[in-house]
């Protein structure tokens, strides 16, 4: 709902210091007040959620969040951070998918890196193999099982493999840095020689790859020492500070541009899980949460009129190569 939390005074005056990082915070709204307001709504006698429980609520109205936050709401994060020396970088607590990884330049311009979908970081078996395909009996277990390998040892959780050696040894010039004249000599005079080239590949602003059996990321060569940036989705929901590990529903903000659409998806989850539902009413509520969610999702998109003119008016240019 959208009501006041604070006076105007206050959240001017404090000079940046007592109320940093909540300013603008008028566009969310707390999970809890959104389970508030729907047991106030939809919950009791006579009501569409009658006899339903607050856990249940507050169950699905988690669910919703989470569903919303990967395709609708922006709930996207950002690291600035320094690859080291070794090209890796282990996922955030609270990843769930990336958005856009790339690094930031001496001007400050961020610059794409892409995702190279032709390598990865296998098991490297230090076991050889024998002439009917099985490897030695009397052999480590941490040598044949990766979990093993992973969990002991001086190298636990940081053990390579021939294939990424071989990619991280790879040397990529950076093209930011080289000369105008020098790039057209390099490569100017290969006419006709990049037919067919994969424009993700012709590029010299590096690349990487993700190790999902590890959580880590791995960079190519030229991105030692770089200040990397990455955006990546997280699920929206917010950990207390404590060491149980509970969810602060408190701080899991929702943009009001979505409210309805966490009701609605509330609602239905309350009422499929009822097994006296009628079937015309979940019809209806699953068509209602469909269009909610498609119009949190338009409203979330901040398109705005006059950028996307200027936008067809640039696309109207004549670029000469």
């Amino acid at each position: 709902m959208g009501i006041t939390r604070s006076n105007p005074q206050g959240y001017y005056d404090n000079n940046g210091i007592l109320n940093d990082g909540a300013y603008g915070d008028y566009r969310y709204i707390p999970l809890n007040e959104i389970i508030d307001s729907f047991a106030a709504t939809y919950v009791g006698k006579g009501k569409l959620c009658e006899n339903v429980l607050l856990s249940d609520v507050t169950f699905h109205a988690i669910r919703g969040l989470q569903e919303l936050s990967y395709d609708t709401l922006r709930s996207t994060k950002d690291w600035e951070v320094e690859v080291p020396s070794s090209l890796v970088l282990v996922m955030p607590l609270d990843y769930v998918n990336y958005v856009k990884i790339g690094w930031s330049d001496s001007g400050g311009i961020e610059r794409l890196l892409y995702p190279a979908n032709k390598t990865s970081n296998p098991f490297n078996v230090d076991e050889p193999v024998q002439s009917w395909g099985g490897f030695t009996a009397d052999g480590d277990a941490d040598d044949l099982d990766r979990v093993a390998a992973a969990t002991s040892g001086d190298d636990a959780y940081n053990f390579t493999s021939d294939t990424r050696d071989n990619y991280k040894s790879q040397s990529t010039s950076d093209i930011g840095s080289v000369d105008a004249d020098d790039m057209d000599d390099e490569y100017g005079e290969l006419v006709g020689g990049r037919y067919g080239i994969d424009p993700q590949n012709a590029q010299a602003n590096g690349t990487f790859f993700i190790d999902e059996d590890l959580g880590k990321f791995h960079f190519s060569s030229n991105m030692s020492g770089k200040t990397l940036v990455l955006r990546y989705i997280s699920d929206g929901l917010a950990p207390t500070s404590n060491t149980n590990q509970t969810l602060d529903l408190t701080k899991s903000m929702v943009p009001k541009l979505a409210e309805e659409a966490i009701y609605k998806h509330v609602l239905y989850g309350v009422l499929l899980a009822r097994k006296d539902s009628p079937a015309g009413l979940l019809a209806q509520i699953k068509k209602e949460r469909f269009a909610e969610t498609r119009k949190a999702k338009l409203r979330l998109s901040n398109i705005k009129l006059e950028e996307l003119t200027q936008i067809l008016r640039g696309s109207s240019k004549q670029i000469k190569h």
